[in-house]
């Protein structure tokens, strides 16, 4: 058994047989699909060409010396391959999505049919202003009620995710410090904020120091007030923070943070959580992204597209960057470098080549307007109401550290204590695997030992959290009664488990043809 520093396994010690094998490999409608190379032959194609005729070479010598070694399939076996292996996906149109911190919501169909109306879906970032007047209005107007939401007076939309957020917070930050000749050189860090916080600070140039979390799981507000002073830029605070609880004590925090001279960022991915609740703004809160991909209904995941604009407070609003949106009685213009000097001359510059991702755009301007205030109160209610019911749920069987520091906000943080000699949160995650579920947030946040975190969101129905509970408890009392089939957990996936470590560091990305690869052994 291979074990990490912090003791957990990486690799089974054992592997257990859960059914007879098949002649085919395949498990029922589970297919067994292997990789593409190996279902095609590079000698052979799925179309057929004509000859082409000799022509001479333009190349200079470039032109490729030896075959491009594609597997030639015909049209049939291609979308096969693709369809059984979109099969193997787990998504949340198939189940409960339970990944912590990362608010993995149902999506209305609606706003993804808003998003591909001619005149958005087409878009051309270099289209001229005059004729994209109504893509311009939709993004003021979304900009207005990101504005209305947060209490905050400004908004930079042009982030393309929520740490592209991050570092336009921290740019606009060091730009307002430069501005009034203050360079400091330190971000601090909670131990309770999402891990992107400290990576984001470090790529700005700024020395990062952690400031512990007290017994509630909350920031320690006395540790926080003793090591701010006049190197410190800022404090890059979640809240809600990633042990699901909200900071009680924020407006005292800002309050210490800006005597000091220094600003408060604000993460605003776990928004979800108090969206129509609580205005970021009155919080004493000078940055803040929003992760639209979270919060306002579209697609998580799959390495994007996202969207993560920025908020700002009056102190901050003039070093937003460009460009930005400008209303005028002659429509809408996009205030760029050439009119900054007018409009925006403190700004710290830009941040992408354009304006931002229309469809985020669209969407989450179609999922405001179609709830309305009191629908997003409905939501961030029912987040929370899900959350709990979890963690009550559940914490008679698992851990749950801070289930005494009142109730938690969009998700439940679980813990690992109790759990029979030698079985770890992985091997939990693996069993929930067998039980249909993708896997809870494993060993994130650091300040709980083997930890769990649970999002259900508020758009999954109690029947849905039921089962979720039900498969959770079973799993869990497997793993502290020490039920060994749980250690070589999954056995009804398609493929078993793994190394992890030794995935990570030695993944073999580049398919190999293995005739070849014994001749240069």
């Amino acid at each position: 058994m291979n074990m990490l520093s912090e003791g957990r396994p990486t690799r089974p010690d054992h592997m257990e047989t859960a059914s007879p094998a098949t002649a085919t490999g395949n498990r029922a409608l589970m297919l067994e699909e292997a990789l593409i190379f190996e279902i095609g032959s590079s000698e052979t194609t799925g179309v057929d060409f004509a000859v082409a005729p000799k022509v001479s070479s333009r190349l200079g010598g470039l032109e490729r010396k030896r075959p491009i070694g594609l597997p030639g399939l015909s049209e049939q076996e291609t979308v096969r391959h693709y369809t059984r292996l979109s099969r193997q996906n787990y998504a949340i149109d198939l189940g409960l999505f339970p990944l912590g911190s990362c608010t993995m919501k149902h999506n209305p169909r609606l706003n993804e049919k808003v998003a591909r109306l001619p005149g958005f879906a087409d878009l051309h970032p270099l289209a001229p202003v005059s004729t994209v007047q109504g893509a311009l209005a939709v993004i003021d107007e979304l900009a207005h009620w990101l504005k209305t939401l947060t209490g905050m007076p400004a908004v930079a939309m042009s982030p393309k995710a929520g740490a592209h957020g991050e570092l336009c917070g921290l740019l606009a930050i060091r730009s307002a410090l430069e501005a009034r000749n203050d360079p400091r050189a330190v971000v601090l860090v909670p131990e309770s904020a999402h891990g992107t916080n400290p990576a984001t600070a470090a790529f700005c140039g700024y020395k990062v120091e952690n400031i512990p979390a007290n017994a509630d799981g909350r920031v320690d507000l006395a540790a926080l007030t003793a090591r701010l002073g006049p190197d410190v830029a800022a404090v890059m605070i979640t809240n809600p923070n990633t042990c699901g609880l909200f900071e009680r004590d924020m407006k005292n925090i800002a309050d210490a943070v800006h005597s000091a001279g220094a600003f408060v960022y604000c993460d605003g991915a776990n928004f979800n959580a108090i969206v129509g609740r609580v205005r970021p703004g009155d919080l004493g809160i000078d940055a803040m992204h929003i992760n639209l991909h979270k919060t306002f209904s579209t697609p998580h995941g799959g390495g994007g597209p996202g969207s993560g604009p920025v908020v700002f407070s009056a102190a901050l609003a003039p070093f937003a960057p460009l460009p930005f949106i400008e209303r005028a009685d002659d429509g809408y213009h996009l205030v760029e470098e050439e009119t900054a000097d007018e409009h925006h001359g403190a700004s710290f510059g830009r941040m992408v080549a354009f304006h931002g991702q229309m469809g985020m755009f669209t969407r989450a301007l179609a999922y405001i307007l179609s709830h309305g205030a009191d629908g997003l109160r409905q939501v961030s209610g029912d987040a929370v109401l899900n959350a709990n019911y979890i963690l009550r749920s559940l914490e008679d069987v698992l851990d749950a550290p801070f289930g005494a520091s009142g109730p938690c906000m969009h998700e439940a943080l679980l813990g690992d204590k109790g759990f029979a000699e030698g079985f770890t949160t992985l091997d939990v995650a693996k069993g929930l695997i067998d039980e249909g579920f993708h896997p809870m947030t494993m060993y994130f946040p650091l300040v709980v030992h083997g930890a769990m975190l649970i999002e259900p969101t508020e758009t999954e129905s109690k029947a849905a959290l039921d089962q979720f509970i039900m498969a959770l408890r079973s799993v869990a009392g497997r793993a502290k009664a020490g039920d060994p089939t749980l250690r070589s957990a999954p056995h009804f996936a398609p493929r078993r488990r793994l190394d992890e470590t030794l995935a990570a560091r030695k993944p073999v990305l580049v398919w190999e043809d293995p005739a070849l690869r014994e001749a240069a052994e």
